[in-house]
């Protein structure tokens, strides 16, 4: 897997935490409406909180969850390619999911303990191929296609893939994206809330997020606990991922049946 299809991946995922927490937190909700008022109109979803603060309780919830289900498309722009990635996984390192790199194929992907499995079909095979002689992708094909293979997780060759397995990489790994300080220049970036929508069946709170040339679009679960359900990015690398099964265990386990170990064969 192209080191690139991570760093896209850790970019769209964590691309707020460096957005909310820097902003003039201005944008409230209420409007400095009197109680008198409110008093008759229905509660709304984080009443009197600016965007920011909003922003700021998502981004603590999400990346203080054990586990979590990652599901989206990324268009990276390094290699061209769109990302497709459909991914359980949690704080313990472990995940069980689906990748894709270009307009098809995929590969399925666990990792248990120190152990990465893999499962690659043909297309996704070939895709990674390209730039290859046609004889070595071939012969790729026909070694992996639709066979399970392990590696070492700390192996050289499995290091990227495993990264795409650690919740706290993923969501932290970009880190002071979009920060620009906290100056209040005109460069710094800035956060507006734009009413709710519908995120797998469940009410979010939208927030929109510009930096500079960049646009983001968080939505925030509005009952139970503030998660980040959606974001959307116009970025450098656009996407939009979701995020789902927020605690739930993630059932990372050996594949049944015969297995190629490509560590062996690497000898």
């Amino acid at each position: 897997m192209r080191r690139t299809a991570l760093a896209a991946v850790c970019l769209l995922a964590a691309a707020t935490t460096g957005l909310v927490g820097c902003q003039s937190g201005k944008d409230k909700a209420d409007g400095g409406t009197s109680a008198a008022a409110t008093s008759s109109k229905p509660k709304q979803p984080f009443a009197g909180l600016s965007a920011d603060e909003i922003g700021d309780r998502a981004i603590k919830a999400t990346t203080g969850a054990s586990s979590l289900r990652m599901k989206g498309t990324i268009q990276d722009d390094e290699s061209a390619g769109t990302i497709r990635i459909d991914m359980a996984l949690d704080k313990k390192k472990e995940c069980v999911g689906t990748l894709g790199m270009g307009g098809q194929g995929k590969a399925d992907l666990i990792k248990a303990g120190d152990t990465v499995y893999m499962k690659y079909d043909e297309a996704f095979l070939r895709e990674q191929g390209k730039g290859d002689s046609k004889s070595d992708t071939d012969a790729a094909v026909s070694m992996l296609a639709g066979k399970w293979t392990k590696m070492s997780a700390k192996g050289s060759d499995a290091k990227d893939i495993a990264s795409f397995c650690d919740l706290e990489g993923v969501l932290g790994g970009a880190e002071g994206v979009g920060s620009g300080g906290s100056s209040g220049g005109a460069d710094d970036p800035t956060a507006t809330r734009a009413g709710t929508a519908q995120v797998a069946g469940e009410t979010a709170a939208v927030l929109k997020l510009k930096d500079g040339k960049e646009r983001y679009t968080m939505y925030v679960a509005t009952e139970g606990t503030p998660y980040l359900l959606r974001l959307d990015s116009t970025a450098k690398d656009p996407g939009s991922l979701t995020f789902s099964e927020f605690g739930k265990p993630v059932p990372a386990h050996k594949p049944a049946g015969k297995i190629l170990d490509l560590d062996a064969l690497g000898g």
